[in-house]
């Protein structure tokens, strides 16, 4: 019997760069360069192979605009990729700033589609300094990625790592009112 889409998605709290994933997913700024919060941390515990893949990257096609998503090494790390994608910053909501949220989790599941991820870790992207409200930034991570994997059998597996205790609630609260 095929799993339910409830039963592919888990929420835990924790230290995204810990987990043995195919890949997780990074709250990019557009320079891909590295920066505070979970980006400075995925940066840190990759190490400079990261850094290098994402600098090629930017050398070939320029800055990664918000919505949008690209894939490198994890390099140190346990993953095996790092899916970097640019969060939008929270404005009052009427600069689009869902449907990029939105955006950035369609694209960062078609990449780990695409790169045959079985497993992907999306931290709370825009909910940190970017200042994202994060009941709605969990309705949108939870409303895209139940659709897509509606459709889609890969990944098989999302995760949602929370970094603190209120994200933590949303989250669950969202999973369990599934079917």
């Amino acid at each position: 019997m095929e799993n339910s889409v409830r039963d592919r998605i888990n929420v835990i709290q924790g230290d995204i760069t810990r987990l043995q994933t195919d890949a997780i997913v990074n709250a990019a700024n557009t320079s891909l360069l590295g920066g505070g919060g979970i980006d400075g941390a995925i940066h840190r515990a990759g190490g400079p192979e990261i850094l290098k893949a994402c600098r090629e990257i930017v050398d070939k096609q320029g800055c990664c605009p918000t919505g949008e998503a690209v894939i490198t090494t994890a390099g140190n790390m346990a993953a095996k990729f790092v899916i970097h994608t640019v969060g939008p910053v929270w404005h009052g909501g009427d600069r689009n700033e869902a449907e990029k949220l939105a955006s950035c989790y369609r694209n960062s599941l078609k990449l780990a589609q695409e790169n045959a991820c079985k497993t992907v870790a999306f931290p709370n992207i825009s909910t940190g300094v970017y200042g994202y409200p994060k009941a709605g930034a969990a309705q949108i991570a939870m409303k895209e990625t139940v659709a897509f994997l509606q459709q889609n059998p890969q990944p098989e597996t999302v995760t949602f790592v929370c970094f603190d205790e209120e994200n933590l609630h949303l989250y669950q609260d969202l999973l369990q009112k599934l079917p």
